[in-house]
């Protein structure tokens, strides 16, 4: 079966599928707005700080300054709770900043630009050496006309502890997704096991049915799809089985009429036929009208009294009454026995092996086989019919095959059913129609097969195949 291959494993694979997708896309979003929020506020709090102290001071700044005066305008930004941020101010090339040797080169050209051509605050956030900083920049202008000064004001802050605030409350979120997988997880089985229950007494019920269990019913539960599914199968399977009890008693019905009218018959052809034999052999002492009737009598009565034969040996293999006497036998002889006494060794040929054949069959049974093979491919085949024993360790095989016109695909489809006559594949039609049907039930009463087909070079063959001994006998 594929990994995913039933029903239960697709549910939970769904359940926790969508479970980590939530979960991972609820961790994504948690990070994002989370890291947006914690920058945004220390950003916003950083401007408001900055510019009020670098606005406060600069009422004080006498402009052309000095490096001294740079320095100490920059040390005083930098204590205005800027959080230890580098400050750095510049006028027209000359600098200073709060802390010695500050890297300068973390303020960009564009925030440079954005500072000498413009008159707010700017922010950018930059990474240099994988480290996260925000950077303020503003100009300072002169308090009565709002004229540039020259005077360039940067503040360098950096955002180590917001991004480890952030991954700290990602590690959190993402420590809480396995619970929450685990929990999908175990939902998913109760919900698996909730809905497909009644699918698995569905499914039980219908294997019942189909092995012949005619009462089997699902079990109903609830008022959803699946219980009227259940409902309805019930239903069918109610009224499947009303039909086939009705066709069993019928068919059985008609057994028993067939058994019961071949067993009434059976008396009085033994009386007929016996008559008939009689006045058959002084037919020739008869008018010639007279002998030609006498004659066809005799010839219809003996083909009823086989007809009623043949019935009551297929209600015999019906009512399960018929048991194999099986005798260790020579099937070599048998076959030739078979064709002696029926008068046809002169019309069949035979290819049988020198050595003997024995195996442990019925021998009554055994000759009525090859008796009806083989008088079937006389009466509708042409000759030679042929007659060949091979065997094996386990089975023999007996083909019987002729050189007419072969069998019509549809004769070799119902070639074995009872009153089956190829009125319009054969050049006449005679018997009962239940030779070939007894020769299949006594094959299958030795636990073996008999298969039609057609011959490449032309005709029909019959192929017999038996097991030689019966299983757990040597």
């Amino acid at each position: 079966m594929p990994l995913l291959g039933s029903l239960r494993t697709r549910l939970i694979a769904a359940f926790v599928l969508v479970a980590a997708l939530s979960a991972v896309t609820a961790t994504a979003l948690a990070y994002h707005e989370s890291r947006n929020f914690i920058v945004t506020r220390t950003q916003t709090a950083l401007e408001q700080e900055f510019r009020q102290r670098v606005s406060g001071l600069a009422r004080e700044f006498d402009v052309p300054p000095s490096r001294q005066t740079l320095k100490r305008f920059a040390d005083d930004v930098s204590q205005a709770g800027l959080r230890d941020a580098d400050v750095i101010v510049g006028y027209q090339g000359l600098t200073a900043s709060s802390r010695p040797g500050a890297d300068e080169s973390r303020i960009t050209p564009t925030m440079r630009a954005a500072v000498r051509t413009g008159d707010r605050l700017n922010v950018q956030r930059i990474t240099k050496d994988g480290r996260p900083w925000l950077v303020l920049g503003t100009p300072v202008t002169f308090e009565e006309s709002h004229r540039p000064s020259g005077l360039e004001a940067y503040a360098i802050v950096s955002l180590e502890d917001e991004e480890r605030d952030v991954s700290d409350l990602l590690r959190t979120v993402r420590n809480g997704t396995i619970p929450i997988i685990i929990l999908a997880a175990v939902l998913a089985l109760l919900a698996a096991r909730t809905v497909l229950r009644p699918v698995r007494n569905l499914g039980d019920a219908t294997r019942r049915l189909a092995a012949g269990e005619l009462g089997a019913r699902a079990q109903p539960t609830g008022r959803d799809e699946l219980a009227d599914l259940a409902h309805t199968f019930n239903a069918t399977a109610q009224a499947l089985q009303t039909s086939v009890t009705d066709l069993r008693e019928q068919e059985a019905m008609a057994r028993r009429f067939a058994a019961d009218v071949s067993h009434e018959l059976r008396t009085p052809l033994t009386a007929m036929t016996i008559v008939s034999t009689v006045l058959d052999e002084e037919a020739d002492q008869l008018p010639p009208d007279s002998a030609t009737a006498m004659r066809t009598v005799s010839a219809e009565t003996a083909k009823l009294a086989r007809l009623v034969d043949d019935l009551i040996e297929i209600s015999r293999f019906d009512a399960k009454a018929i048991h194999p006497n099986r005798n260790e036998i020579d099937v070599g002889d048998t076959i030739r026995a078979t064709l002696t006494v029926r008068g046809w060794h002169d019309d069949v040929h035979t290819d049988l092996p020198d050595e003997s054949v024995r195996a442990l069959l019925d021998r009554r049974r055994l000759d009525v086989i090859v008796a009806n093979l083989v008088g079937n491919a006389l009466r509708h085949g042409a000759p030679p019919v042929t007659v060949t024993l091979r065997a094996s360790d386990a089975e023999i095989t007996i083909e019987v095959t002729d050189h007419g016109p072969g069998l019509d695909p549809e004769v070799i489809r119902h070639v074995f059913d009872r009153f089956y006559k190829a009125d319009t594949a054969r050049t006449r039609s005679e018997g009962s129609g239940l030779g070939m049907a007894i020769a299949q039930e006594n094959a299958r009463l030795h636990g073996g097969t008999i298969h039609a087909d057609n011959r490449l070079e032309g005709g029909a063959v019959f192929t017999l195949r038996l097991p030689r001994h019966v299983e757990g006998t040597p």
